[in-house]
């Protein structure tokens, strides 16, 4: 495919290539029955599908709805490149697992013949608009894409009806230690937690301590700027059984989102100390102007 022939393609967008599955491909359907059905085991997974991770009790859910109600929406493959007279799957692995695990014989397919880079995108905008994918799973995806087919960021976004800025942030989690990809994986971190982690001195630290206490995101972006040694919350000891009243709590995290800048309350009876933690003289200055009151 020429340049600028990839690039009218590009410009067609996600809905054009939606529309490459609608529409009937004149290509020979080995094994599919009237029904547009063929047998399970004429299937097979693309490798390089986007999706890695099937939840155990999601299957199992999905396979008790196959039983009772069939398979709703069809397969939608490929002949397979390697195999004759079978058909490698484009989107709807999660389908086909589920049907196998429902006992079923046969599932009923959509066949369209597009190449690698067709079958990619389309794995990718299903499992994106369904929300199927993780955090690592989206942007490895992407990543195979850019490595394999030449695609710019700006390229992606458009053909998956996402912005610059979603694809380059998500890229971005690829850089984290293997530790913190887990926690996107297991939902433990949210992608917005993770990304606030990329820049962090010490990822997997702040990534275990954003766990532990439950962060918001804010509260983890002003925690990744502070500089090494600053100040922060110390964890009572055990001997100590007096913890931080609600209302404490409440307004160190109001005040460090308000400011953009960690804060930590320590008081008794006798008075107390508000800590800011800064990491840049820009945001040091911009304290100072609060407390002056300017502007």
């Amino acid at each position: 495919m020429s340049e600028d022939l990839s690039r009218k393609r590009l410009g067609r967008g996600l809905a054009a290539l939606i529309g490459e599955i609608d529409r009937p491909a004149a290509v020979e359907k080995p094994g599919m029955n009237a029904d547009g059905k063929v047998p399970i085991e004429f299937l097979s997974p693309n490798p390089k599908n986007p999706r890695r991770h099937f939840g155990d009790a999601d299957l199992t859910d999905l396979a008790q709805s196959i039983r009772e109600h069939g398979v709703v929406q069809p397969v939608v493959a490929r002949p397979s490149p390697t195999q004759a007279g079978r058909y490698e799957i484009i989107a709807g692995e999660r389908r086909w697992r589920a049907a196998q695990r429902a006992g079923l014989s046969e599932i009923p397919i959509i066949v369209r013949d597009v190449n690698d880079r067709t079958a990619l995108e389309l794995a990718i905008i299903e499992n994106v608009q369904r929300t199927d994918l993780n955090p690592v799973e989206e942007a490895m995806g992407y990543q195979q894409l850019i490595d394999d087919h030449g695609y710019t960021q700006a390229d992606l976004g458009q053909v998956i009806g996402k912005s610059r800025s979603h694809v380059a942030n998500t890229l971005r989690l690829l850089k984290l230690p293997d530790v913190i990809r887990d926690m996107l994986v297991d939902g433990a971190l949210s992608a917005g937690h993770a990304r606030t982690l990329v820049t962090a001195q010490d990822p997997a630290g702040l990534a275990k301590r954003i766990v532990e206490d439950g962060l918001s995101v804010r509260q983890a972006e002003a925690l990744a700027q502070m500089p090494a040694g600053a100040p922060t919350v110390k964890r009572q000891p055990a001997a100590a059984p007096a913890q931080k009243d609600v209302d404490t709590l409440a307004l160190e995290k109001l005040m460090t989102g308000t400011l953009g800048m960690f804060v930590t309350i320590e008081h008794n009876e006798r008075g107390g100390v508000i800590s800011v933690a800064y990491r840049t003289l820009e945001q040091l200055d911009e304290l100072c102007r609060r407390l002056k009151n300017e502007g």
